[in-house]
């Protein structure tokens, strides 16, 4: 009588089911946290609003040729949000916004994110003079304003969004940088890696299938943490004039209202809508990304 046998799984087959795995256990614990829960359902409500505003607002709704309301007209029921200066709805505006806020907030965080993480596992890595130049300019990126250096590339720059995330992006990574660092230094200690150096493991091997892994749940809850910075950054500039002006951003609506005068002239529902949007947006950034890091390290204790 003969047996089969099973023909063994593929390692990439088990790798992904692992990947799986560990997928499932992350959410079952992530939805355990109601902020976090919250802080997803509102980004997920903005993201559909922002995909869908060619459809929902109209791809016109900046022309200022046809403008449905009169200029700083107040809130109506055909005009919930009212008008801005030229007449154009707000609402429709706000909407739009969107899409360029959370296109630019993501942009710029990816941008630190990949730098702050290149820059630490490498100095972890390596150590030794290279890691002691890079981390005193690390250190010198941290003591200076990030604003102000922000504000100066973006200065220097022509105004696009294209600067805006370049300017974002190689201002804000220093954080990641050290903190990726000491993950890496903390992982560079596990025998694993003595064990793929004795066997042969060269510099890039080891960073890119031992210690890569072990600091990307790092990477990804600092990521959802630097999304919000990045969008209210991006309001900031764009707030200040440095922003493309031929886009409409929240920060872009708040920027024309103070050329208008709403604030003196008390036209709140001018400035309300895409401060609101900007603060909601970042607080639901903020919400995720501790209920991220409390579930990738539960001994923070993150309230639920």
């Amino acid at each position: 009588m003969t047996t089969e046998k099973t023909p063994a799984a593929r390692p990439s087959a088990l790798a992904w089911q692992r990947r799986r795995a560990s997928a499932v256990r992350f959410w079952r614990q992530y939805r355990t946290h109601r902020a976090g829960l919250f802080g997803l359902a509102t980004l997920a409500l903005f993201a559909l609003l922002a995909l869908a505003a060619p459809l929902v607002v109209g791809s016109d709704v900046a022309d200022v040729t046809d403008a449905p309301g009169s200029p700083l007209e107040s809130p109506s029921p055909e005009l919930p949000f009212g008008a801005d200066r030229f007449g154009r709805n707000l609402l429709g505006l706000v909407i739009w916004g969107a899409r360029v806020s959370l296109l630019v907030g993501l942009l710029a965080a990816v941008l630190s994110v990949a730098i702050g993480t290149v820059i630490g596992v490498t100095a972890g890595h390596f150590r030794g003079w290279y890691a002691t130049v890079v981390m005193r300019i690390t250190d010198w990126f941290l003591v200076m304003p990030t604003l102000v250096l922000a504000i100066a590339l973006a200065t220097v720059m022509s105004r696009s969004l294209l600067t805006i995330v370049v300017a974002i992006g190689v201002t804000t990574w220093p954080t990641t940088a050290r903190l990726v660092r000491a993950q890496t230094l903390a992982v560079e200690t596990r025998p694993y890696i003595e064990r793929a150096r004795a066997l042969g493991g060269g510099h890039w091997h080891i960073m890119s299938r031992h210690v890569l892994p072990n600091v990307m749940p790092l990477v990804l809850a600092q990521t959802t943490l630097i999304i919000s910075s990045a969008i209210l950054a991006e309001a900031t500039l764009a707030f200040l004039g440095l922003g493309d002006p031929t886009v409409v951003s929240w920060g872009g609506l708040l920027q024309d209202a103070r050329e208008a005068g709403a604030v003196s002239a008390g036209h709140w529902w001018y400035l309300v809508p895409p401060g609101i949007a900007i603060a909601v947006v970042a607080l639901a950034f903020t919400l995720c990304g501790r209920a991220v890091e409390s579930v990738l390290n539960p001994r923070l204790g993150v309230s639920r």
